[in-house]
């Protein structure tokens, strides 16, 4: 299994990706608000995926990853660990290139079949403690 956690693999997925799929996000504040939001400052294109809602952060948001209409390069997951295993299955059958899992969300069954079919997992770790301390210093 490939789990990605040296600065240099991780750098190089944040330097590799473009539209990120927020499976989480959410219009409450706590980490699946505050998270996509600090991206989308970093360039990043976000897509909310919550069933629970229709729009998050001024955008439309998605009940699934089937249902996004365009490639998603990451999916970055802020959701309990348990509810992975689904996402990882999703995010291989729309070709997504890396699986995230935010701090605190561990799932090695959904790790290893994401690693499997070829993507980059990222496990317990954020993109907003990453981006600063990988590139504020460039």
């Amino acid at each position: 299994m490939m789990i990605v956690n040296s600065d240099k693999g991780i750098r190089a997925i944040l330097e590799s990706v473009q539209t990120i799929a927020a499976v989480g996000c959410t219009p409450h504040h706590g980490a699946g608000n505050m998270v996509p939001m600090y991206l989308m400052t970093k360039g990043f294109n976000i897509i909310p995926v919550n069933p629970e809602h229709e729009e998050v952060m001024g955008m439309k948001c998605y009940a699934s990853l089937h249902d996004i209409p365009e490639k998603v390069d990451m999916v970055d997951c802020f959701i309990p660990s348990d509810a992975v295993a689904g996402i990882a299955s999703d995010a291989i059958a729309i070709g997504a290139k890396v699986l995230w899992m935010q701090l605190g969300v561990i799932n090695e069954e959904a790790a290893a079949r994401a690693s499997d079919a070829g993507l980059k997992v990222v496990m317990d770790r954020c993109p907003h403690i990453e981006i600063p301390r990988l590139f504020d210093g460039d």
